[in-house]
């Protein structure tokens, strides 16, 4: 029978893991983790340590590194702690819950909104390039960067709203980690506009960001078409192609949860591919970036060889 709680302390479920994969598994997030934190920061610290590299679309890219080192850190040493404990033992307080919920739906509304600024960037660039000096300045990125977390603030904000008012008859997270949709659940009451609002949310964010990359992108492919220029060619292909899949691997890896939801004899899956939700993005953004920018490669090719070289006295 459930009964109604006031009880602040929650159990999270958390990773099954057996005695002899819970140190393999747990060395391998931290790893990860380390990797996510030295890449990210490393890239925003250059970006505002390097001049050339004060350029609008650098510094909009910024803004997706700061996101996946918010995000994995609220996700990631907690998850560390529980697969060292036993099941009995992961418990966090109902706050604790609800502000690491806030940050995960927050990380990946910002993907979202963050990719979308990128993509209207990219647009400007290609499609009006005599006027994107004038165009994108640092109050228009100021205001970009402004609005794609102003949005997700009001859109998560809004999310976690309606689920802390209802009252709990449960306590257990059954999730390697709280998110909305675990909380509600916790609830007897109806939430029937908890599932409205969220599907709604889902709907609205998905598909204002599929459709802003899929008009931009068109509407770069027309004007790459019209020019029939190689150079503006080979410039949309070189910075596009990491925009757009960047962009993919944010999607394919935020859907792949969401899917398995539905199924529920799919749990550990689902563990699995919301924990990968925050580590592949986290992992391969400043990667595929890095690799694919030639700025960023010359600033830390200088970098290395300004170490090597040795002065001599």
């Amino acid at each position: 029978m459930e009964n109604y709680t006031n009880s602040l302390t929650l159990q999270i479920e958390g990773l099954r893991v057996t005695k002899t994969s819970k140190y393999p598994v747990f060395f391998a997030i931290l790893f990860t983790y380390i990797f996510i934190m030295i890449t990210n920061m490393g890239i925003v610290v250059l970006i505002w340590a390097e001049k050339t590299l004060h350029q609008p679309m650098y510094l909009l890219f910024c803004n997706l590194s700061v996101n996946d080192v918010i995000g994995n850190s609220l996700m990631l040493p907690r998850l560390l702690v529980d697969i060292t404990l036993p099941p009995s033992e992961r418990l966090i307080h109902y706050y604790e819950c609800v502000a690491q919920a806030f940050t995960g739906h927050m990380f990946g509304t910002n993907a979202h909104t963050v990719l979308m600024i990128m993509a209207f960037d990219r647009y400007v660039a290609i499609c009006n390039p005599l006027r994107y000096a004038t165009i994108m300045t640092d109050k228009m990125v100021l205001k970009l960067t402004v609005s794609a977390w102003g949005s997700a603030l009001v859109l998560v904000g809004i999310l976690l709203g309606l689920t802390i008012r209802l009252t709990r008859c449960r306590s257990l997270i059954s999730n390697p980690f709280c998110d909305n949709a675990s909380l509600f659940k916790l609830s007897c009451e109806s939430v029937v506009i908890n599932n409205i609002y969220g599907l709604t949310y889902t709907v609205v964010l998905l598909s204002s960001s599929t459709g802003s990359v899929i008009l931009t992108y068109s509407k770069i492919t027309a004007a790459c078409l019209i020019s029939k220029s190689k150079s503006l060619n080979s410039k949309a292909l070189k910075t596009c192609s990491t925009h757009l899949c960047l962009y993919l691997i944010m999607l394919i890896s935020g859907l792949i949860p969401i899917i398995l939801h539905r199924y529920p004899e799919y749990t550990e899956s689902r563990k699995i591919s919301a924990i990968l939700f925050n580590v592949v993005p986290g992992s391969l953004n400043p990667v595929i970036y890095g690799l694919q920018s030639q700025e960023i490669s010359k600033c830390l090719s200088n970098i290395f060889r300004r170490k090597k070289v040795k002065p001599a006295f």
